[in-house]
């Protein structure tokens, strides 16, 4: 007979009581339930989440003395792993550096409301790498990034809309006016997955959602927010995104502006629109956005690449 599974909490009263249940009203005679016995019960045995080894953990003070910068480049360290220059907008921590397993990460940690640079309660807590931006509009023109991320937690707003962090995000400029003077094209947003029994109130997994605009200058509204994947708390996964002009193949005298990331292997392209308004093609990484709670980024292995024809 095939082995039932019970995701049984073990050592938990939880489990001794809904094992109990199972059992107490049959005799050995009739061997369990409909005839079930133990032996038919294969129990696993779910492990408590893992701290990582450079992760924050307990409460926290939203501003700290290491933490709080005269500017926005001052918090970051010399020769630093990470590829990008330094826009710390958050009083909670610089940037720092971590080696696991002969790897260094760079460390970005966030808290909700540490956002010493601008006004209050405007703009959202960061500390992202600005990379090179391309600013032809040729088709070829294009730059890339790589690395590998792990997600240790991510902001908790107790809403869909308030959840999540941004671990990358695709920018650049437009023609015509309208949004922002440094308009966001394509956020990646990781939403925090909670566990149960011993996990329960942890933070285990993240989903990851593209936030596109739908026209140039969306925000809010003018963004949709498309479910790409899963991946596991402290887990490493590779990331790429390349944004770029190439011809249409469907007519020679237009152009596609493209916005293509591949996530833990998995690609997920995405054309922007009013491609003929854009005027560059640029990205940023870190830690952004942190509308409750505290957030936790980390990179290695990353590289960039800017092409302009």
């Amino acid at each position: 007979m095939k082995k039932t599974k019970l995701n049984f909490k073990l050592g938990t009263i939880k489990a001794l009581v809904v094992f109990t249940t199972i059992f107490a009203c049959t005799s050995e005679e009739d061997g369990g339930p409909e005839g079930i016995s133990l032996e038919d019960f294969e129990i696993i045995e779910q492990e408590p989440v893992v701290i990582a080894a450079d992760e924050d953990t307990g409460s926290y003070t939203i501003c700290n003395d290491d933490g709080a910068n005269a500017t926005r480049t001052d918090g970051d360290i010399a020769n630093p792993v990470n590829v990008g220059t330094i826009d710390d907008r958050s009083c909670y921590a610089n940037y720092k550096e971590s080696t696991i397993d002969g790897v260094t990460w760079g460390i970005y940690n966030i808290t909700d409301g540490s956002n010493n640079q601008d006004a209050a309660n405007t703009l959202q807590p960061r500390i992202e790498r600005a990379l090179p931006v391309a600013k032809s509009t040729n088709p070829g023109t294009y730059v890339r990034f790589k690395g590998d991320f792990r997600i240790l937690e991510t902001a908790d707003g107790g809403t869909f809309s308030r959840n999540g962090s941004y671990i990358a995000q695709a920018k650049g400029q437009h023609t015509g006016g309208g949004g922002s003077a440094d308009p966001a094209i394509c956020l990646y947003r990781a939403h925090p997955i909670y566990g149960t029994g011993i996990n329960a109130d942890k933070q285990i997994a993240f989903d990851i959602y593209a936030e596109r605009i739908l026209v140039r200058g969306g925000s809010g509204s003018g963004r949709e927010v498309v479910l790409l994947k899963r991946v596991n708390k402290n887990e490493i996964t590779s990331f790429e995104l390349e944004v770029g002009f190439k011809a249409d193949p469907s007519d020679s005298s237009k152009k596609i502006h493209y916005c293509n990331a591949i996530i833990g292997g998995e690609a997920f392209n995405w054309n922007i629109p009013e491609p003929e308004r854009g005027t560059q093609s640029k990205i940023r990484y870190g830690a952004y956005r942190v509308p409750g709670g505290r957030a936790q980024i980390r990179w290695a292995n990353t590289s960039h690449v800017k092409v302009e024809k």
